[in-house]
């Protein structure tokens, strides 16, 4: 086992000795949320502190992730592949590889589909030994099961039959991983149980619904509302692997304080999510890039934008929020009051600078707005044949300049240009131009007459005036390269802006600003998020380096959207150089939140879990 501590390790940071780790999740080779960005960044530090041999993360196998994701392996003759040779024999279809992702580890993958003969028997168990009551024919949850029952047998059986001659901790993620956790207690079998829940599913139904959730948390009844919420089983689960764990963690204080009341437990420790601050750096000088980035959201605005007016694209700033579309949980309804206040407030001092917010998150739509598309066009029409004119112009001139007997004249660029070419330009530009004003939303949304965004943006009339000063672009997809109004994939997009503004009412932890701040872009987040609320207990002075936290802990909607506007307003008036400074400090802070840093926390609770 390679046992090493960087020399800079505090001392909390050592790892139990002669101990395998298996980390159990979902999102394993399974990308669907945060925890796959947790899990696969946290990787590289993990495997370099336990080594490789002594690493195991498990997951569900689909074959469509796996594809992408999974590489098979040819050598089984650790104990780990022996055992699941040995699986395999007693007909579970269950895959031993890599993760192809930074650092290689170790997987092993467990079909959920093979035991799907199973699931009565197995159901039936888990609620005569457990009183954990499954519906049928709920595809996530049966699932789940089928993973869950496979998950436990294997681990019992790595742990009865010889295969394991160490010490094993087992650490599940979320509920959908947590459900061998009472079988392996019952069974009592000698594997260490570290259960972190990354957010409590009841307490995201809850605040979707209560504005006022954190004051009432003391005061709910968590069996009626989960029946009121019809999700009771998954409360079941996660009530069950919180308890049967021999630690009990979770992300956030603010999380800490749900599972309190929720789940009738209150975490032994939390466990603050970090990054590969590495994988950021890497290949990355932060202006430049930066710079790179914008010229493409550049084109992106004059294709959609300058058919109708234009503006300074070098007094333009370039807000975004994204996330999972919750209206009020992920403060959307904060971001729009905000930027409608800044609107007029930009209006009011008579601003040089332009506004574009971009709201990126998932929404049920038809397909692009052909509109938007059929301008996209248009004007990749006329950048090539002003590309065209570039190269004839180019070379008539270097002719001309070239062939001149004695005295120097600059010619008429005018004449260099081929009528063909002036009226195709001529035409292109006539044919892109239109007296309508730009799209707020790029796509036709399916029932967009309820959509609480374009509902606000309607009532405030939001809506991309010509002489509004914020203008708004609601992209409900996420982006990627395919992606063709944008062209690039997410990270390049969030290098290209200015600010992230992440005001969550609900938020376990909150990647989005995390990430922000690991490229070198300032963001705006809460104190009802977790990394917010980590930020301010933990990072000094963290205005200074672009983590903007809005109290709404104790300010009100109307004065926190006032904070807000003002924050805005502020990174509106910084002067270039002044966000270029702002730029670097970003980047440099987030090295507090690489893995080499957080990881220290797993490491504790495994060695709390290993003395229990």
């Amino acid at each position: 086992m390679n046992s090493a501590i960087r020399a800079d390790k505090p001392p909390e940071a050592e790892i139990p000795s002669n101990t395998l780790l298996f980390e159990i999740a979902w999102e394993v080779c399974n990308q669907v949320g945060g925890i796959y960005t947790v899990i696969r960044s946290k990787v590289p530090t993990v495997i370099e502190q336990w080594g490789s041999e002594n690493y195991f993360l498990i997951g569900p196998y689909f074959e469509e992730q796996a594809a992408a994701h999974f590489e098979p392996a040819t050598d089984y003759n650790s104990n780990i592949g022996k055992a699941v040779l040995k699986m395999q024999e007693r007909g579970f279809n269950v895959h031993y590889g890599q993760w192809i992702v930074s650092g290689r580890p170790q997987v092993i993958l467990f079909d959920p589909y093979s035991v799907y003969d199973k699931l009565p028997e197995i159901k039936h168990y888990l609620f005569q030994d457990y009183h954990i009551s499954l519906p049928g024919k709920d595809e996530l949850i049966d699932k789940v099961v089928a993973f869950g029952f496979q998950v436990k047998e294997f681990l019992s059986y790595l742990c009865t039959s010889g295969f394991c001659n160490k010490g094993v901790i087992a650490h599940f993620h979320e509920w959908m991983a947590g459900l061998p956790i009472p079988g392996l207690r019952k069974e009592n079998l000698d594997i260490k149980i570290v259960f972190t829940t990354h957010a409590t599913l009841l307490g995201r139904y809850l605040a979707m619904n209560d504005t006022r959730f954190y004051e009432h948390l003391a005061f709910y009844n968590w069996e009626t509302e989960a029946i009121r919420f019809n999700v009771k089983p998954i409360v079941d689960i996660e009530r069950a692997s919180a308890h049967g764990a021999h630690v009990f963690t979770t992300v956030s204080e603010l999380t800490g304080r749900e599972c309190t009341h929720l789940l009738g437990r209150s975490p032994d420790m939390i466990l603050p999510n970090g990054l590969n601050i590495q994988r950021f750096e890497a290949l990355h000088h932060v202006q430049n890039q930066h710079l790179q980035f914008k010229e493409k959201i550049h084109d992106f605005v004059m294709g959609h934008f300058f058919q109708s007016y234009s503006f300074d694209l070098d007094n333009t700033i370039y807000f975004f929020t994204s996330g999972r579309y919750e209206y009020h949980n992920k403060g959307y309804d904060l971001t729009l009051e905000a930027l409608a206040r800044l609107n007029w407030r930009m209006q009011q001092a008579n601003s040089n600078k332009t506004v574009v917010a971009f709201f990126i998150t998932k929404k049920p739509f038809y397909t692009f707005n052909p509109e938007v598309l059929h301008s996209k066009a248009l004007i990749e029409d006329i950048s090539r044949v002003c590309e065209e004119i570039k190269e004839q112009v180019g070379k008539r001139l270097y002719t001309a300049i070239t062939s001149e007997n004695g005295r120097y004249e600059f010619p008429d660029l005018r004449e260099m240009v081929d009528d063909y070419l002036r009226l195709k330009l001529r035409r292109n530009v006539q044919g892109w131009k239109t007296k309508h004003l730009p799209k707020v939303v790029t796509h036709t949304i399916v029932d967009d007459g309820k959509d609480e965004i374009l509902a606000f943006l309607r009532m405030a009339n939001l809506v991309n005036n010509r002489h509004d000063k914020v203008k708004i672009v609601y992209h409900p997809d996420f982006i990627s390269t395919s992606n063709p109004l944008f062209k690039m994939d997410y990270p390049q997009f969030v290098r290209g802006c200015h600010l992230g503004i992440f005001p969550s009412m609900y938020e376990p932890w909150g990647y989005t600003p995390l990430e922000c701040l690991a490229s070198g872009l300032p963001s705006i987040t809460s104190n009802l998020a977790g990394f917010g609320d980590y930020v301010s207990r933990n990072v000094h002075d963290h205005e200074k380096v672009g983590l903007y936290i809005i109290d709404r802990k104790t300010k009100d909607f109307n004065r926190a959207a006032d904070e807000m506007a003002n924050i805005m307003m502020e990174v509106v008036e910084l002067s270039r150089r002044e966000r270029i400074a702002l730029r670097y400090k970003c980047e440099e802070a987030s090295l507090h939140f690489d893995w080499s840093n957080l990881g220290k926390y797993y490491n504790k609770a495994y060695n709390v879990a290993v003395t229990r």
